[in-house]
């Protein structure tokens, strides 16, 4: 099984994903430069003996079975390792010695050599038992082998020192890559913690700032007389005051679920931005939001510019001072709709009239960040935006 989860870096995998792609590689560059030795002995010693092909394509299918499931997965098959293990650290060099006529330490030191990147895989791959057994039982085999090749007991030794030099290197390269991927992890999480938290300690200063400046100033000025609470001004006043505090609440409970990663920025931050401008200039709009995903900044910026375009369009043409906006996510995906029950226009209006802004500054502005935009309106029967993300 791989090890490690998703972790915000962009596709590369966490720490330890990537101590055990390298390991993938190195382990498969060994077992490459143990069968270009084959190749090279087999073609120069043994080219007429079928049976010493045979025993390097078996290798070699073996090799193909371990590393290849071992690219495709992330991290080595254990039963693909211990059939490894038993035939070409273990059965090979018997089927060399019994039908290929390889009856000396020289000719058959090549079948012999494999068996370290076996015991090296096996050493990474295998828990800890199975994979001392692994490590012993081929060792045992060449032992057995390289006796009834009558290698003299250096030769043997030596082999036998690599073999186990192989298992070992492996082990410590293994311990210390996961290691370093675990203490990568780690750090990678706390930086995204700090950095989530100086984003949410950013957008409460931003919130109490606009709080101060709207809501409070009109409830101090109410409590000190100095205005008439009454007056159709102050009533529409905190009726848009009103609609901001039921965002701001609706907002604190989706995010509630979750922080942005890195590089994201939340949905209704940037839909507030584009709905507060509209509120400025008048227009009262009423909100509905659910499940807001975090999207990437640009594709955030890109759907509040295009909301506050559409919401543009409700004041300047629709002619009436109220919009409805909802915006709903889910998967990662988002819809917002921007409803007016204004004049509306028929399709040939909007070919005709580019001030209508539906065409360069919504439709443009969605398929910049590959989403969609559609428009559904009828004269007297006001208008509908439809925005989508992705397309």
């Amino acid at each position: 099984m791989v090890e490690g989860g998703a972790d915000g870096t962009g596709g590369l995998g966490s720490g330890v994903q990537r101590a055990q792609a390298f390991l993938v590689l190195a382990t498969l560059l060994y077992r490459a430069s143990h069968l270009l030795v084959g190749v090279a002995a087999v073609a120069r010693h043994q080219a007429g003996r079928p049976v010493s092909w045979a025993v390097l394509a078996t290798a070699l299918g073996c090799s193909v079975l371990v590393h290849g499931a071992a690219r495709r997965r992330g991290w080595f098959d254990r039963r693909a390792v211990v059939l490894d293990v038993l035939v070409t650290g273990c059965a090979l060099p018997f089927a060399a010695y019994a039908w290929a006529d390889t009856r000396d330490a020289p000719s058959i030191a090549w079948v012999m050599l494999l068996g370290g990147s076996s015991s090296a895989v096996a050493a990474i791959a295998l828990r800890r038992w199975a994979a001392l057994v692994s490590v012993l039982a081929v060792g045992a085999a060449h032992l057995v082998g390289y006796g009834m090749a009558d290698a003299q007991v250096a030769v043997t030794v030596g082999h036998l020192n690599a073999v186990a030099s192989s298992a070992a290197i492996a082990l410590v390269f293994w311990w210390y890559l996961r290691r370093q991927g675990r203490l990568l992890d780690a750090a990678t999480a706390q930086a995204v913690r700090a950095e989530a938290e100086s984003a949410r300690y950013a957008e409460r200063i931003a919130h109490h700032r606009a709080l101060h400046d709207t809501v409070l100033a009109t409830l101090t000025a109410i409590a000190q007389g100095n205005v008439d609470a009454n007056s159709s001004g102050v009533r529409d006043r905190c009726a848009r005051e009103a609609d901001y505090l039921r965002r701001l609440v609706q907002q604190s409970d989706e995010e509630a679920e979750g922080d942005p990663a890195p590089g994201r920025l939340g949905a209704g931050a940037a839909l507030e931005d584009a709905v507060r401008d509209a509120e400025d200039l008048g227009l009262r709009v009423t909100t509905r939001y659910h499940a807001l995903p975090a999207l990437p900044s640009d594709v955030a910026t890109g759907f509040g510019d295009a909301v506050r375009e559409a919401l543009n369009n409700v004041l300047r043409h629709a002619g009436t001072g109220r919009a409805y906006l909802t915006a709903t996510g889910d998967d990662g995906h988002l819809l917002v709709t921007v409803v007016d029950r204004g004049a509306g226009f028929g399709p040939e209006r909007a070919a005709a009239t580019s001030g209508l802004g539906l065409r360069r500054s919504v439709h443009a502005r969605m398929r910049d960040i590959g989403g969609a935009a559609e428009v559904d309106s009828a004269p007297g029967e006001g208008t509908c935006v439809t925005l989508r993300w992705p397309g």
